[in-house]
């Protein structure tokens, strides 16, 4: 009896320590130069990001900064804080994101991605075009 209840105990650790590293991506991160932060979140199955700061929210004039480089001319008025820039992140396992997409709102343009966290307190997010090879990767600190 006591080696079921152990088994079971280990088995229930298990599932727990698989759901919490699921989630280990969700929280507030600010990019490396700190001009910007990323509020990572869930909705379903899937992991999202959304741009909820940016260092120069306004532009030389003092308005608002839009997503005037935005493909689609009905978004190009949306402020710039606020964007949802991470879409459609599945868990792979082994702390790897993949199969999302993020937006620049610098460029206009849309990119695979994929995250990963280096450790609890550092991510990093892969955005490339075709292959993982060809992109670049942005390193981000978690904020407490």
């Amino acid at each position: 009896m006591l080696r079921i209840l152990l088994a079971g105990f280990i088995v229930l650790i298990s599932f727990t320590a698989v759901s919490q590293s699921k989630d280990a991506v969700i929280g507030k991160w600010e990019n490396s130069s700190a001009e910007g932060r990323i509020s990572i979140y869930k909705k379903g199955d899937k992991y999202f990001g959304k741009l909820y700061w940016i260092k120069d929210s306004k532009d030389s004039h003092g308005l608002v900064r839009t997503d005037v480089k935005n493909p689609d001319a009905a978004l190009r008025s949306r402020p710039v804080e606020g964007i949802e820039i991470l879409k459609n992140f599945v868990y792979k396992g082994n702390n790897l994101w993949e199969e999302g997409t993020v937006y620049d709102p610098e460029s206009g343009k849309t990119y695979r991605c994929k995250l990963s966290l280096v450790n609890s307190n550092k991510l990093a997010l892969r955005g490339f075009i075709g292959i993982s090879l060809l992109g670049r990767t942005e390193y981000m600190k978690r904020i407490r």
